[in-house]
């Protein structure tokens, strides 16, 4: 994931488990599987999932922690339909994520109902700029991924491989219950990508809503198109990363491919009520050049439309990817600047001090009013309160978020 760290101890190790939750079988093999306006104009009401008569949710079996996603082919193997991976599993084996396996003839969910810790956050550390700005956010995550990221901040929870590394047991009506009990406004799954721990990322998200806590996701995207309705529908806020703009940066340096991803944004932003902020993380020689900048953005405004915020982030010389300098603020400047001449009216610059690209303006180019001021994920100044869809003091310009 591009902006999140790894979880600090926070002071919630008492999560316990309400209900039982399924412990990971040791002993399986592990052999290989074959392997514009849309956002601001929605509906007010946040949380409401929008669906098609086609879009009915997948079946919910007795245990939460069998895979709702998946089907059986003709020579017995299991195939899992959660993401484009498509992965086919015989008895034993598991999926490129690691954390999805065939056990007795279904793929079960091994990580459901534990966790690799937690932590109370900024929500401009998800980022996420436009949605309940100063609010604070539960961040949690489990271990496994379904992308293989050379530059992963979180390698040692995305790719871990020892059950110890999610030793905490908490069942999602606990986290929402602690969440509630602690003040904190919504719940964020993060650290790994939440695609590969869905069912539970959405029995907490459910949970989470009935006591008025607000579910995010903060995911690379790399979903299927029969995952994406239960999963965003439950959703009420997410940071998709947009990790770059061409197929062979896609597959040489995230092992994913682009098309899915972007089919996954589209979705998210147009037929969901989640509100939605997208986040490019620049690697410095292979995702910042000026066309595939101008590319991403031209994008963005013809599918997603104008008011989708953009969050371009410094990269920083990690797993396999240590050789590689660190993002410059020149570049993070440069694309901020294509990206507004490309139409886009919220754009911002991360993982470093610009005081500039930090602050919300308002996106009248007659007005520019700095309406919310930041100092890293410090709120020095917001002057934009009250329901959905604030509006500029200065000049009435309605200023699209969740405000």
């Amino acid at each position: 994931m591009s902006a999140a760290a790894s979880p600090r101890s926070s002071g919630l190790t008492d999560m316990t488990a309400v209900t039982s939750s399924p412990q990971p079988t040791a002993a399986a093999s592990s052999g290989p599987a074959d392997a514009s306006d849309a956002q601001a104009g929605r509906s007010a009401t946040i949380g409401s999932a929008v669906r098609s008569s086609a879009e009915r949710p997948a079946p919910i079996p007795a245990d939460p922690a069998v895979g709702r996603w998946q089907h059986t082919l003709l020579d017995g193997r299991v195939q899992c339909d959660l993401c484009p991976r498509a992965c086919r599993l015989r008895e034993g084996q598991r999926g490129f994520c690691f954390v999805r396996a065939n056990h007795g003839g279904r793929i079960v969910l091994d990580t459901y109902g534990r966790s690799s810790g937690f932590a109370i956050d900024p929500v401009e550390k998800k980022p996420l700029n436009h949605f309940l700005p100063g609010s604070r956010v539960l961040s949690f995550g489990t271990a496994g991924c379904n992308s293989a990221c050379r530059f992963c901040q979180n390698w040692d929870i995305s790719r871990a491989r020892d059950w110890d590394r999610v030793g905490v047991e908490a069942a999602p009506e606990r986290i929402a219950r602690v969440a509630a009990d602690s003040g904190v406004e919504s719940v964020a799954f993060t650290y790994n990508d939440p695609i590969v721990f869905a069912e539970y990322a959405i029995d907490t998200a459910a949970a989470c809503r009935e006591l008025g806590v607000h579910p995010i996701a903060v995911t690379a995207g790399y979903m299927s198109a029969a995952a994406r309705p239960d999963f965003y529908g439950t959703m009420d806020a997410a940071n998709i990363d947009l990790k770059g703009f061409t197929e062979s940066f896609y597959w040489s340096v995230t092992g994913t491919h682009l098309r899915d991803v972007l089919d996954t944004i589209e979705y998210a932003v147009t037929e969901t009520t989640a509100w939605v902020e997208l986040t490019t993380l620049l690697i410095p020689g292979y995702n910042d050049d000026d066309a595939q900048l101008h590319a991403e953005c031209a994008w963005i405004r013809d599918h997603c439309g104008v008011d989708v915020p953009l969050h371009f982030s410094a990269f920083h010389p990690a797993y396999r990817m240590v050789d590689v300098p660190a993002t410059p603020l020149d570049t993070l400047v440069r694309a901020r600047r294509i990206a507004m001449e490309e139409g886009l009216r919220y754009v911002y610059t991360g993982n470093v001090h610009h005081r500039e690209g930090d602050a919300t303006v308002c996106p009248n180019p007659d007005c520019r009013a700095v309406l919310i001021q930041r100092d890293w994920y410090r709120i020095e100044l917001n002057r934009l309160v009250g329901g959905r869809g604030g509006v500029c003091p200065d000049c009435g310009t309605p200023v699209a978020g969740v405000w």
